[in-house]
């Protein structure tokens, strides 16, 4: 317990959070507490310890862990909702390279990174792990603008060296990997100028095995070895993207395995693959044995047809699975709509694809969108004691019923409904960001 109340914050209010997939945890009118930007515990009576410390009361709104974004792609946000009649390969041609290129331009860069941080400040993430472009000055020029806005994210520049189109595509592999290293070298500089917080690091990022070369993989994988880097790419999205794979890397039996040959399926690199919609045992039992992160990312999935990931069959499986809204393959930036979505995707997939496996419950999809994508992050995205301290302030009024309802249906309605509530205040590492 504290000695004073210098480093300890204490809030009141609805408090909900996950303990485990199946475990929702709600407390009415309940106090949590912060100490040192990390959660203390949650108390129905508060603590004689913590008498004297100021207690901000949020009365009857919903606090909850910030929410994880585990894959989107920063310069798509301007074009959300756009393409959405195209499939997967065909909208990268038509819509997101031709934006991506525009990057190259610092200013255009800026505009639409403000906009991107600003507006995503309002939202109930909290962290993230975000694409840039190819671009080392843009994608650096993000990283300030997240750190600026408080959030705590993995940022990276993306690599491509074959197959995009000239405005896009690097000149070979080794001018991917020195514009990498540079990149890295600056944002190192920017952080110990104080540009940049401790909560935003950098992260390898080759687009997706069509767009990289083996050698380029097989440098971003010593890399991301050699300087402790985690990696985040796209994995069997498609099954025309699959059989492109195939005959572009023909000694590899499968998707999967060309990361692996690069050292980037997890251990000892700390790897994010999203999508995995169609994912072959084999792969699945990689990622199960390297501890990678799947980004579950089902409106993506659904806007550009690429089918339903067996989410069921991950979890059963014990893999780590989280949420990603993948903007702008999906058009919303809420990991609440994430979340629906999640769920009426499982239920599809129960009907109309392998009745042996049950849909996503309400506690799933809400630990999927908090403590399931946070653990990429480490001890985030729940209350448990010694978590970082990620706070989101909901106030639902906008979802006033005549019905009398308890905590765990009002934050079902906020998950489906999220347009119609409004956050209100949020808490990165203890810090108050809005």
């Amino acid at each position: 317990m504290p000695e004073s109340g210098n480093n300890t914050l204490i809030l009141k209010g609805n408090i909900i959070y996950a303990k485990s997939p199946e475990e929702l945890i709600c407390s009415d009118r309940s106090y949590l507490v912060c100490e040192d930007g990390r959660c203390a515990g949650v108390f129905q009576t508060l603590p004689e310890a913590y008498a004297g410390i100021p207690v901000t009361d949020y009365g009857d709104h919903l606090i909850i862990p910030g929410l994880v974004d585990l894959h989107l792609h920063a310069p798509q946000y301007a074009y959300r909702g756009l393409g959405m009649d195209l499939e997967l390969v065909d909208w990268l041609e038509r819509v997101t390279f031709p934006e991506e290129a525009k990057y190259a331009e610092i200013t255009y860069a800026a505009r639409a990174y403000e906009t991107f941080a600003e507006q995503m400040k309002q939202t109930a993430t909290t962290r993230m792990v975000v694409f840039g472009t190819v671009h080392a000055e843009a994608t650096l020029l993000l990283a300030r603008k997240l750190s600026e806005a408080g959030f705590g994210a993995y940022v990276g520049k993306v690599n491509m060296d074959r197959n995009a189109p000239e405005s896009l595509c690097e000149e070979s592999a080794t001018a991917s990997f020195t514009a990498t290293m540079d990149y890295l070298r600056k944002f190192t500089f920017l952080k110990a100028q104080g540009k940049i917080s401790d909560r935003v690091q950098p992260i390898i990022t080759p687009r997706f095995i069509p767009s990289c070369s083996r050698e380029l993989m097989d440098d971003l994988g010593e890399l991301a070895r050699q300087q402790g880097l985690k990696v985040q790419s796209h994995l069997s999205e498609s099954k025309k993207e699959i059989a492109w794979v195939s005959e572009l890397e023909p000694d590899c039996d499968f998707y999967g395995a060309c990361y692996a040959r690069a050292g980037m399926m997890g251990n000892p690199v700390p790897s994010v693959m999203a999508h995995c919609v169609w994912s072959l045992p084999e792969e699945v039992q990689m990622m199960k044995e390297g501890d990678v992160f799947i980004a579950h990312c089902p409106q993506s999935n659904t806007n550009l047809a690429s089918g339903i990931a067996p989410v069921r069959h991950y979890l059963t499986e014990g893999l780590h699975v989280g949420l990603g809204t993948d903007i702008a393959g999906g058009f919303s930036r809420s990991i609440f709509r994430a979340m629906a979505d999640a769920v009426q995707v499982s239920k599809l997939y129960f009907r109309y694809v392998d009745q042996k496996k049950q849909p996503l419950t309400l506690s799933e999809a809400f630990h999927m969108g908090t403590m399931g994508g946070g653990a990429f992050f480490g001890n985030v995205g729940s209350f448990l004691p010694g978590y970082e301290f990620d706070a989101v302030i909901i106030d639902d009024t906008g979802l006033a019923s005549v019905l009398s309802m308890n905590l765990a249906e009002r934050i079902e309605r906020v998950m489906y409904m999220p347009e119609l509530c409004s956050v209100t205040a949020k808490y990165v590492s203890g810090e108050r960001v809005l």
